[in-house]
């Protein structure tokens, strides 16, 4: 954790600011998919809540998670920089737990909020260190921790226990549930009966809710940095009964997964129902957070940004995407640098400044977040190392240039990359395969082809050649991460 004076400079003068500093709440949900949000366009899973943010604020169509997966994608969150500069760039478990830390010099979006007089809290689901590691949440900028340090950890919804900044906190889950688990030998798995065992007592994601909403209520006198990462809706499927029952009513011939092989998470009976409950379940959690700014007065001056971390799981067997449709038009799935797996929802919320009801397709990605959050604040940022580009033109209905491209590189699931350049999109797949041409670039037109259903990378060979350069110019080589064939 390292803030150098020298190397700060101002992003804007406070002319963005009426007088006091705005509150902001990040919500991040985990795998949740472009398309299972109302507002999104999804049918079958209710989110009044998170719908009624999208009314009352700006949802984005472009909008671009850090990576495919967990840890790089909050990498690239927490510091501004992409998965070609960025330290964390794949999962990576670290013992007795956690995963890989970012290093004490790293600068987070709460160091600097922290400089400009932020109270800053995170509640969730952290996975870039553990507490005995230089990415220890509580000294990488955070003033308050509750939660998932780990998130193999985090696969179970009723563990035995969760941290409190750096002290572990009980829970009354005797024993706790395993997020990984199968039935018991000799169960009938068409027996609801044999699910109960994995039926917790207390649910971990209510006690990281109530310490969010702790949070606001003790720094209501001051500004505060809320950082929500909540671990719904990753598997395991883990859902109380009472928000389950509703799902149960739609009667939709929901197949029971077994875990058959000993593949995959806990099993659940009706596996549909719980995936729903769980999104359900993190939209009450949103609105609860918004009914608490409203009561303490708060709303008007506070951003609210809701989005996720990469798109939905593709174990199918457990989330059926198909069934929910839910990263429907999109190609790909978690794990995956075509659309479906990056490509999530962003929403945000600022009353009297962002327009209600508006809609922005701005290409969008995580590493903004550093520079635009400072900018709105009034604050300063690092003034070098990081990639991302402020939005805060967009947010508050002012004209702003489209970037000059997005580059994303992922070295998990057989190797990828990416760059969207106005409206092309080259992708590279398969790169650590055994293949003729592990570096052969497909070219996708995504204003006429967003499913990626076409490759025209032939007929487009200039295009090609100039995302080809920026593949190359992008990435830095990393010793903890290697990436073989491109290093």
């Amino acid at each position: 954790m390292r803030i150098f004076p020298a190397l700060l400079c101002v992003f804007v003068a406070g002319s963005v600011l009426a007088a006091k500093q705005p509150n902001i709440v990040f919500i991040l949900a985990d795998d949740l998919g472009y398309s299972e949000l109302g507002c999104y366009g999804q049918e079958k899973i209710r989110t009044p809540n998170i719908d009624r943010l999208a009314r009352q604020g700006m949802r984005f169509t472009s909008n671009y998670s850090g990576n495919a997966v967990c840890a790089p994608s909050r990498c690239v969150l927490m510091t501004g920089r992409h998965p070609g500069h960025a330290f964390v760039r794949n999962n990576r478990a670290m013992k007795p737990e956690g995963q890989q830390a970012i290093p004490e010099d790293e600068t987070t979006i709460a160091e600097l909020l922290g400089a400009e007089g932020y109270a800053t809290g995170a509640f969730g689901k952290w996975g870039l260190g553990n507490v005995w590691s230089s990415g220890n949440p509580t000294t990488q900028g955070f003033d308050r921790f509750f939660g998932f340090n780990c998130q193999s950890h985090a696969h179970s919804y009723y563990p035995a226990t969760l941290w409190s900044n750096n002290e572990l906190y009980p829970l009354k889950n005797d024993p706790p549930i395993p997020g990984h688990a199968s039935l018991i030998k000799g169960s009938d798995p068409e027996s609801p009966g044999s699910y109960e065992i994995f039926k917790g007592r207390d649910y971990a994601p209510d006690h990281i809710n109530r310490e969010a909403l702790s949070f606001i209520t003790r720094n209501r006198g001051r500004p505060f940095f809320l950082y929500y990462p909540s671990i719904i809706p990753h598997v395991a499927l883990h859902i109380p009964d009472e928000e389950l029952q509703p799902y149960l009513d739609q009667n939709w011939n929901d197949p029971p997964f077994t875990r058959e092989g000993g593949y995959g998470y806990t099993p659940h009976f009706t596996p549909r129902a719980a995936y729903a409950a769980m999104i359900s379940r993190l939209d009450k959690y949103v609105g609860r957070v918004l009914d608490l700014l409203d009561e303490l007065n708060l709303a008007e001056n506070t951003i609210v940004v809701f989005t996720s971390d990469n798109g939905t799981t593709h174990l199918k067997d457990e989330v059926d995407y198909d069934f929910f449709e839910s990263v429907k038009p999109l190609r790909g799935l978690k794990g995956s640098l075509y659309e479906g797996g990056v490509r999530v929802p962003l929403i945000v919320r600022w009353p009297g400044r962002v327009k209600a009801g508006s809609v922005s397709d701005l290409r969008t990605g995580f590493e903004d977040w550093l520079p635009t959050l400072m900018e709105l604040v009034g604050g300063k940022g690092p003034a070098s190392g990081i990639d991302g580009m402020s939005i805060a033109p967009t947010l508050l209905g002012k004209a702003q240039k489209e970037r000059d491209f997005l580059y994303r590189e992922f070295s998990g699931y057989g190797g990828q990359q990416a760059v969207w350049m106005g409206r092309w999109k080259g992708v590279r797949q398969e790169m650590l395969r055994k293949k003729k041409d592990p570096l052969q670039i497909e070219l996708y037109d995504l204003e006429s082809d967003i499913a990626e259903s076409k490759d025209v990378a032939a007929a487009n060979p200039a295009i090609v050649a100039r995302i080809r350069a920026l593949m190359v110019g992008q990435h830095t080589p990393s010793k903890e991460f290697p990436f073989k064939g491109i290093d």
